[in-house]
């Protein structure tokens, strides 16, 4: 009797296709930090590490996935930004987050800021640019705030999470030109320090209210 052995099952196609683009995704990780983060002077292990792991394709609309690692923003459905890696990179650098830390992330729409600093720190309150802008927040006891975007100004009530001590990372609309910004909240005060500059998308949010002119 002649026996024909049963050929191996077929790979279900959408699993398959699944497994390259998650092969594609972490390859694509990879070259982010290696091209974007340590050619632009990013090299602190924990931020390479955290932006290693989690997946920038989860954070952007389903037709942007196949980009989300380019060095560039992606515009998100629900009017907000996904920053280029480069920001987040040295924002989190800037930032050194302490184990101890309590944090606020202002929200520029994506999520991304807070999963990548979430287990970094002892605790994490993320708030959205809306809310912040308006003044929806609650004066606090953070010693870390973490904006996910580009402002024009820092209002009172948001400085007003800070205690005293406290840190802000922040992107700063700088006469026309957006860069890296950091400051410390001393006797009640808080100004900020304008450092490297880098493209970073505006929260229309914090613009300054236009004043009248004569």
């Amino acid at each position: 009797m002649t026996v024909t052995a049963e050929p191996p099952p077929k790979q279900n196609q959408a699993q398959s296709q699944a497994q390259r683009t998650s092969i594609d995704h972490a390859a694509a990780r990879r070259a982010m930090v290696d091209s974007q983060l340590r050619t632009s002077g990013v090299n602190a292990r924990f931020v390479l590490e955290r932006m290693l792991i989690v997946p920038r394709e989860d954070f952007v609309p389903e037709n942007a996935r196949g980009t989300a690692y380019m060095d560039r923003a992606i515009r998100l459905e629900n009017g907000g930004f996904l920053p280029a890696p480069v920001f987040h990179g040295m924002l989190l650098e800037e930032a050194s987050p302490r184990v101890e830390d309590k944090v606020v992330v202002v929200d520029g729409g994506s999520g991304y800021l807070t999963e990548l600093v979430r287990p970094l720190v002892a605790e994490v309150e993320t708030i959205t640019a809306e809310a912040a802008a308006k003044g929806d927040v609650q004066t606090g006891d953070a010693t870390l705030l973490l904006i996910d975007g580009a402002i024009e100004h820092l209002p009172a009530m948001l400085a007003g999470t800070l205690a005293d001590g406290g840190r802000v990372v922040t992107g700063l609309v700088d006469r026309g030109v957006t860069r890296l910004a950091t400051g410390r909240k001393v006797a009640g005060s808080l100004g900020l320090l304008p450092l490297a500059e880098t493209g970073i998308p505006r929260l229309g949010q914090f613009d300054k209210p236009t004043g009248w002119t004569f």
